[in-house]
């Protein structure tokens, strides 16, 4: 008998594991990146057009306008951001979201929700458990989008921001993030410059970038280079501080220097910029 269900047992862990495998319908997807300092992740469920009318106001549409949407399949979607970020100039603290949004003709309604164990359960939804709620413009696709997308994209220069999108057939919805990192490289730039003297370097860099204290920034830039007195591209930055601080005369002689140290290093990169920089000090 003992052998019998031993073996019994083995026939159903044998068939367990032996499960037919097919594609999904709407396969599992994540995008994610760096925007200044802060991780966003988007996870989600792409379903495809297969041919149907996605969003619209006709009877046999996917996403009727007007109604609320999971904003993908399945679970619905969800955003998560490691710091705290404004959405659309909405302050939003760092945690996992889910998007739900409310399609129309020209203008989106889209809500983060604070309970992710809602999922993709929309008659659930509670306006108490909104972390922001906000419209955004949709625009219209020149080539069709099979299959649901969504991108972080259009970083902003300083890296202060980017764009959220999704699109799918051939419309198209973006909402802005908005991060701060200012605080962060400040802390960062307290703890390392105590530990590591090189690192005034970058910290000085940050405060001439950022439009902070100069005098500050003169006082690191003037460490980095006793640290390293033959580094052309310290001694670029620091002639860049004296020029902002009005210095003119110590600015040319120090961007010379720098240029005669990136000549000895065959970095025309650098010379380049000195010659520019000495143009301005002219």
């Amino acid at each position: 008998m003992k052998n019998i269900l031993a073996i019994a047992l083995l026939v159903v862990a044998v068939a367990a594991q032996a499960q037919v495998q097919t594609p999904q319908p709407s396969p599992a997807a994540s995008v994610s990146t760096n925007v200044g300092l802060t991780d966003i992740k988007i996870d989600y469920s792409r379903p495809s057009a297969k041919g149907r009318k996605i969003f619209g106001t006709d009877a046999n549409v996917v996403v009727p306008f007007g109604t609320i949407w999971r904003t993908g399949a399945n679970n619905g979607t969800k955003i998560t951001f490691s710091d705290n970020v404004t959405v659309e100039g909405i302050a939003v603290p760092k945690g996992e979201y889910l998007i739900f949004s409310w399609p129309g003709a020209t203008e989106w309604t889209v809500s983060l929700y604070k309970d992710i164990k809602l999922g993709g359960n929309t008659g659930g939804y509670d306006k108490t458990q909104e972390a922001a709620n906000f419209k955004v413009k949709s625009e219209k696709l020149t080539e069709r989008v099979e299959t649901l997308t969504f991108e972080i994209g259009d970083i902003a220069a300083d890296s202060k921001s980017a764009k959220i999108q999704m699109a799918w057939e051939n419309t198209s919805v973006k909402f802005t993030v908005g991060v701060d990192y200012d605080a962060k490289v400040m802390k960062s730039i307290e703890a390392s410059t105590k530990v590591n003297p090189n690192n005034y370097f970058q910290a000085a860099v940050y405060y001439l970038e950022n439009g902070k204290d100069l005098k500050q920034a003169s006082e690191w830039i003037n460490k980095a280079v006793e640290a390293n007195p033959s580094a052309f591209w310290i001694m670029y930055q620091k002639a860049r501080i004296q020029a902002k601080l009005g210095d003119k005369a110590g600015a040319m002689a120090t961007s010379k220097a720098s240029w005669e140290e990136a000549k000895k290093a065959n970095n025309r990169d650098y010379q380049m910029m000195n010659e520019e920089l000495q143009k301005g000090l002219k």
